[in-house]
């Protein structure tokens, strides 16, 4: 049975109707031999969220990324599985990753590629986000989705999951082994292959999803970078410019850090990430003009990323959610979503649940 159509999401004032985020079809790689291999149908499944098996003969070919999110869900129910993610990230190949594959290849260590990895991350999807912060005990690479309507995203999370770890390791050594492996939602209660696919330190019900990396090893290198040929480099960052540039400029991507950090104490004001940007209100308001971009805008759009990380997670409820946001109280919050996504937080967890 299809899943019940999403509220749809309503443009604010003055903004153009939104378009639906995408995802490669290399995403699902992998998906049909998989299905067969357990007992399923393939294209009763794909049919259930409008998707076709022609749909995924082209690699670099777009697909509704809300269906992608519910196709592994619905797969999971079916199969009996509660690690359909994880078993699809087993059939990722280098070539998976599409033409960043060739350059990611040629990336001295495992920091640079990473950091691609991040910059390009639109050429993959519109709704995947990654971080990667270092501290002295080592450093974290977090994963999250913003898909812009109520969509299950456990096995999309363990997809992107054990697709890094599957990155890693052709970077660096098939044998290599995370710190630790986080996941937000709750630990399966059958038997599953977490531990077997991702290692021994996979931790559930944790406040981020990612991988946990030890002191040192963002420089460590990388193994299929072989021969140290820099024509081949170049030729390699001819290549990239073939894909589409980083949406963000570091400008925007700065301040939407500090907008994320200030939210939850109830500081995020102009003036304020002015000051740690070391510039006036003034100045920065210029130089977002100059990016087509507005302060109220940004925090208007990273409130709506972090609503829908939050809402994802039963750990959080509606008045932490409100308060995590920087809203003075739960009731602002509502009004405010209610506007954004067409929707009462309340129903599109219910949605997200529903749609699970």
């Amino acid at each position: 049975m299809a899943a019940p159509a999403p509220p749809r999401r309503r443009p604010l004032p003055g903004q153009r109707p939104v378009v639906r985020p995408a995802a490669r079809v290399a995403t699902l790689h992998g998906y049909l031999e998989l299905t067969r291999s357990r007992g399923l149908d393939p294209e009763e499944l794909l049919s259930a969220v409008r998707l076709r098996p022609a749909d995924l003969a082209d690699p670099d070919a777009w697909v509704p990324a809300a269906a992608v999110g519910r196709l592994l869900e619905l797969t999971a129910e079916r199969s009996g599985r509660e690690d359909v993610g994880l078993l699809l990230a087993q059939e990722r190949r280098l070539s998976t990753w599409g033409r960043l594959s060739v350059v990611l290849r040629e990336e001295p260590d495992l920091r640079s590629a990473l950091q691609l990895l991040i910059r390009y991350e639109h050429s993959l999807n519109d709704v995947i986000r990654l971080d990667l912060a270092e501290t002295r005990q080592g450093a974290t690479v977090t994963v999250w989705f913003q898909v812009g309507e109520p969509v299950p995203v456990r096995q999309a999370h363990e997809l992107a999951v054990g697709a890094l770890v599957g990155l890693v390791r052709m970077l660096r050594d098939p044998s290599w082994q995370p710190q630790a492996v986080c996941l937000e939602h709750p630990a399966p209660t059958g038997p599953t292959q977490h531990r077997a696919l991702l290692g021994p330190a996979v931790l559930f019900d944790q406040t981020f999803t990612g991988l946990v990396l030890a002191p040192g090893e963002l420089d460590s290198r990388n193994t299929l970078a072989v021969v140290d040929d820099p024509q081949l480099r170049t030729y390699a960052r001819q290549l990239l410019q073939a894909l589409p540039e980083p949406q963000a400029p570091d400008l925007l991507q700065r301040v939407r850090e500090l907008v994320q950090a200030l939210l939850p104490v109830g500081r995020c004001t102009m003036a304020r990430v002015a000051r740690s940007l070391g510039t006036t209100p003034r100045t920065l308001h210029r130089h977002l003009a100059a990016e087509g971009q507005s302060f109220a805008e940004i925090v208007d759009a990273t409130r709506a990323g972090l609503a829908e990380r939050y809402l994802a997670s039963d750990r959080h409820s509606l008045t932490d959610i409100a308060y995590l946001l920087g809203f003075a109280a739960p009731s602002a919050f509502s009004r405010w979503f209610r506007r954004r996504f067409g929707c009462s937080p309340t129903e599109w967890r219910a949605a997200a649940r529903t749609a699970a």
